[in-house]
């Protein structure tokens, strides 16, 4: 298993952890050493920033006047509803809103392939600039964690989440990385990337599955999430080599493998 650790701010390849925690909507901890990410984020100017400030965002009562869209989505068809102007800041949706995309007379997108899960912190990001668990600054320390949920310390259930598709529960951070590239949040993937690093105690077989949807959902000049599992495995390669469902995955082959290949002999 891989300990929990602060995350310090260094660049990546330094600092990354094995683990991961799993979205839910909740109330967070607080204390007079810790804030929130979008306070911190004014006052820690060495910081990386995870949510560029969006000079065009309209006014609140733009925001609470602009048409509601409904989307639909997964195969039982859940249903979420946004308003347009919040859905506009990703490109994806803001395409679909001026398109042929839209069905204009209930207002309604429809997106079966999504996972409910997934698509419920994609909006509680639009809305709130982070997701559950928040990223929270430690002023003291100087330090970002996340924020305090029922699973610390106890269980990895906020972590993951089971793909049907796959047939596999993978780690949802990476998940919401691979949607924020489908969306084009570009800051949405960089908070996804920087909370993988505060996680821990996440299976091997767990980590090597979502490797591999990480592999199949983004595109090959992704230089980020392939290179954060890249540089996961050889760190903790001692306890992947004692792991069974390792050689099952390298007897499995793919891109994946071959780039841990060269990292491997990069390292070396």
């Amino acid at each position: 298993m891989f300990a929990r650790r602060t995350h310090h701010n260094e660049s990546f390849g330094k600092h990354y952890n094995s683990s991961f925690d799993k979205h839910r909507a909740g109330k967070a901890t607080s204390s007079k050493q810790k804030r929130s990410f979008r306070e911190a984020a004014a006052a820690v100017k060495k910081v990386d920033r995870l949510k560029k400030p969006d000079h065009n965002s309209p006014p609140s009562g733009s925001i609470l006047t602009s048409p509601i869209i409904t989307i639909c989505v997964g195969p039982e068809k859940r249903l979420f509803a946004a308003h347009e102007d919040v859905l506009s800041h990703s490109s994806f949706f803001a395409a679909i809103c001026r398109g042929q995309f839209l069905e204009t007379a209930t207002k309604r997108v429809s997106l079966p392939e999504e996972l409910p899960e997934i698509f419920s912190s994609v909006l509680e990001y639009l809305y709130k600039g982070d997701y559950y668990p928040r990223l929270l600054h430690n002023k003291r320390r100087n330090t970002w964690e996340l924020e305090e949920t029922e699973s610390n310390g106890r269980d990895n259930a906020e972590s993951t989440v089971f793909h049907q598709g796959a047939g596999q529960v993978l780690l949802k951070d990476t998940m919401l990385y691979c949607a924020a590239d489908r969306y084009g949040l570009d800051d949405l993937k960089r908070l996804a990337l920087r909370k993988q690093g505060l996680q821990s105690g996440i299976q091997c077989c767990t980590i090597l599955a979502s490797a591999r949807y990480a592999y199949a959902n983004t595109p090959d000049n992704d230089s980020k999430l392939r290179a954060h599992y890249l540089a996961l495995i050889i760190r903790s390669r001692s306890t992947f080599k004692r792991s069974g469902t390792m050689q099952m995955e390298m007897e499995k082959g793919g891109m994946m493998f071959f780039d841990l290949f060269v990292a491997i002999c990069n390292h070396m």
